[in-house]
């Protein structure tokens, strides 16, 4: 059977790829920032899984505010990003794994999410971003891939609580894939930050500790918030913490952390890096 290894909650500023594409992970507003993923590249080539499962949210890539499902998960044989205007580069193409992501697509319709699945999706800084920073020097990508994603653009976006429901059932779904995969779940975007209004610049330091602190052994705190807190609290794009419980979610009850650091500011956002362990 699929056994998740273990989870990861990353950030996924677009001005990271920038960062890596210019060849600036050294200079000194990055470099303690690319130096935090060192460990985490080195749990993911000892335990080498060989599916990532990737919780992000679209961009208007896919979907735009006249269209913009809550969850929506790709389906395809492979992924090709675009630039969505941040001038990043095109990279190759991600590999899915179809049979797989029909399995996870009806578990969750089973369990009365509804979805919209994607036969051709495009991925953007959201999903790519991540990939680079855990698989940086690989030349080709060295796992399959199932893109999720939560809308945290148009409101009304899915509660925290649904999302951490959500997780729950991706992982049952998961592990009980008849096949031999060691998969491993991302849980991408924030943490606090707001990019326009009177509170452009707004990172709420307290808070994103907070909420790491708390997402690894009691992440039903978390969901315990609205949406219209979380933007009070973490700015308004600070509800893509969601993504991060629809993670935390799929591990199940008992977890261990191995990883942890947090940057402010990267780009005006408070940067976060988390590695969990799923227990046995």
């Amino acid at each position: 059977m699929a056994r998740i290894v273990g989870g990861i909650g990353t950030s996924h500023i677009p001005a990271i790829g920038i960062a890596m594409a210019k060849q600036q992970c050294a200079e000194p507003y990055w470099r303690d920032f690319f130096q935090a993923y060192w460990p985490v590249r080195r749990w993911l080539n000892e335990v080498r899984p060989t599916v990532a499962v990737v919780i992000y949210n679209d961009h208007g890539l896919n979907f735009f505010l006249d269209k913009m499902p809550a969850f929506a998960i790709g389906a395809a044989a492979n992924y090709r990003n675009a630039d969505e205007g941040w001038g990043l580069p095109t990279l190759a193409p991600f590999q899915g794994d179809p049979a797989f992501s029909w399995h996870v697509i009806e578990a969750l319709a089973a369990a009365d999410f509804d979805l919209t699945t994607c036969q051709e999706m495009l991925v953007d800084h959201g999903f790519v971003v991540p990939m680079q920073l855990l698989w940086p020097d690989a030349n080709s990508w060295p796992v399959r891939t199932i893109p999720i994603h939560v809308n945290t653009v148009q409101h009304p976006l899915p509660s925290p609580r649904r999302c951490l429901s959500f997780g729950e059932v991706l992982g049952h779904a998961i592990e009980s894939w008849a096949a031999n995969e060691r998969v491993v779940v991302l849980g991408t975007g924030g943490l606090s930050h707001q990019l326009d209004g009177r509170r452009a610049g707004f990172i709420n330091k307290p808070f994103d500790l907070f909420c790491m602190e708390k997402i690894v052994d009691e992440p039903e705190i978390l969901a315990g918030y609205t949406i219209r807190e979380l933007v009070r609290l973490a700015g308004t794009q600070g509800p893509e913490l969601i993504q991060w419980l629809v993670m935390r979610g799929a591990l199940g009850g008992g977890v261990r952390k191995l990883e942890g650091n947090y940057q402010v500011p990267i780009s005006n956002t408070g940067s976060g890096l988390l590695l969990l362990e799923k227990a046995a």
